[in-house]
């Protein structure tokens, strides 16, 4: 086990040397593959570095287009950072298939998102429900400061409530704030408000005359935001008669047996937890390949995603299909999610590509990105499914990663091209495409 102090201290290089001379015995071609990956603009590179800490290297991600994407009766072409090979062809054959069908719709719901004092409080509940009631105006008007710039774009504080926990922790209290962050993520914009809010809480509480001896000493825990912004939803959705879907699995399945057996598909998801992770993960495929492309915070969508889909005690399926409607004739699939994303601040105004991105968009609102981002991982979510009811996830799951196990296989140019002719009507597995290789290169295929 390699120690060192002062890590942080060295320089970028002074970094990747240390590390390449503890950790690898070829530490001078290690030091060249890392910095192949410089960017050859050092201003870039700079940018690059300040994004986080003990910076050596960049490590690359494909980015990726979905083209005529048709959401809201309007053609985006959407960028999708993922290094999962079928992801984007997969989107982009829902794309393609809902292009002629009336495309994706989407609609955002509510853009509310929630931060937390929490607190520690030892008194009688009356005396700080009537505390909490002077309290309030008092929180607002002492945060005015930092609340002035995003109340005049339409934002702001929301509502204040008060949160009795004891009934989970003794004596634990919270000051539950929702906010309005319009096109801004906004997790400094809150949790600057929260920090506010707990300093006047405990100073408001130290000369409140309705307190005596120790509930004036109120003791806060911590004040941030939560990730889980169960009232920051968007809904999307794809629909059309059962007819106009047409045909599946080369002509042999028919409209009406498609529709249902994708509705059992969702069901699965709805009624068992191991499906509905598989199930979601594959909605999150395509909404984080939008969020990183965005540069939002994929991780906080995702911690928000599942835990929304625990919200009723299992989890469950965010997506869900009306069966009704399937008896009526209408094939409508719709999209629930919790999507708190910014366009403005942090990598959104600074990440070059991001910039790209975003312009390919058109630059779009908070609420405008937050419905691309659910149509994109109800496109991804509706071509797993459509595979799965049909031909099988791995027929083209596999033909997609075809290209990977050649390259991990060595093979040559010239060996790639005769795959890909071979694995059209042969199944593709490790196994195949080293068995085929071998026949190649024996001559004999």
């Amino acid at each position: 086990m390699k120690e060192i102090e002062g890590f942080s201290k060295l320089t970028k290089q002074g970094k990747l040397d240390w590390v390449a001379d503890n950790y690898f015995e070829d530490n001078a071609q290690v030091k060249s593959e890392f910095e192949s990956y410089w960017h050859n603009k050092p201003d870039t590179q700079k940018l690059f570095d300040e994004f986080s800490e003990n910076t050596i290297t960049n490590f690359y991600m494909p980015f990726g287009v979905m083209p005529n994407t048709l959401i809201n009766d309007k053609i985006y072409t959407v960028p999708m950072v993922i290094e999962e090979s079928s992801v984007v062809a997969a989107a982009s054959n829902s794309a393609k298939f809902w292009r002629s069908r009336g495309g994706f719709h989407a609609r955002v719901l509510a853009m509310e998102k929630v931060g937390q004092v929490h607190f520690i409080w030892r008194g009688e509940k009356r005396r700080l429900l009537a505390f909490f009631n002077h309290l309030k105006p008092i929180l607002k008007a002492d945060a005015a400061h930092l609340t002035g710039r995003m109340e005049a774009r339409g934002g702001g504080i929301l509502d204040i409530q008060l949160i009795d926990m004891t009934a989970y922790e003794a004596n634990y209290f919270q000051l539950k704030g929702l906010f309005d962050t319009c096109d801004s993520m906004g997790a400094n914009f809150i949790n600057s408000v929260l920090e506010s809010f707990a300093a006047t809480l405990r100073r408001e509480a130290s000369i409140y005359d309705g307190f005596e001896g120790s509930e004036k000493d109120i003791e806060v825990i911590m004040s941030i935001l939560s990730n889980y912004t169960p009232n920051c939803i968007v809904r999307a959705w794809v629909e059309c008669p059962v007819e106009a879907l047409g045909s599946f699995d080369d002509g042999t399945m028919d409209a009406q047996t498609f529709a249902w057996r994708f509705a059992r598909g969702v069901r699965v998801a709805q009624v068992d937890t191991y499906r509905a992770t598989t199930h979601n993960k594959g909605i999150f495929n395509g909404i984080d390949s939008v969020i990183l492309a965005s540069g939002n915070d994929f991780r906080a969508t995702e911690a928000c995603g599942h835990t929304y889909a625990s919200r009723n005690g299992r989890y469950s399926s965010l997506t869900s299909i009306s069966l009704e409607d399937l008896e009526k004739g209408h094939f409508k699939y719709t999209l629930e999610v919790p999507l708190a994303l910014g366009t403005v601040g942090g990598l959104t105004t600074l990440h070059p590509l991001v910039k790209r991105g975003m312009e390919m968009l058109g630059n779009p609102s908070a609420n405008e990105l937050m419905q691309i981002a659910a149509a994109v991982g109800l496109a991804n979510n509706f071509s797993a499914i459509r595979s799965l009811v049909t031909v099988g996830i791995q027929k083209g799951h596999m033909k997609m990663h075809l290209l990977n196990i050649l390259k991990t296989m060595h093979a040559s140019e010239a060996e790639v091209e005769k795959a890909k002719i071979y694995f059209i009507k042969n199944v593709v597995s490790y196994s195949s495409v080293r068995e085929f290789l071998e026949l190649a290169r024996a001559g004999n295929v």
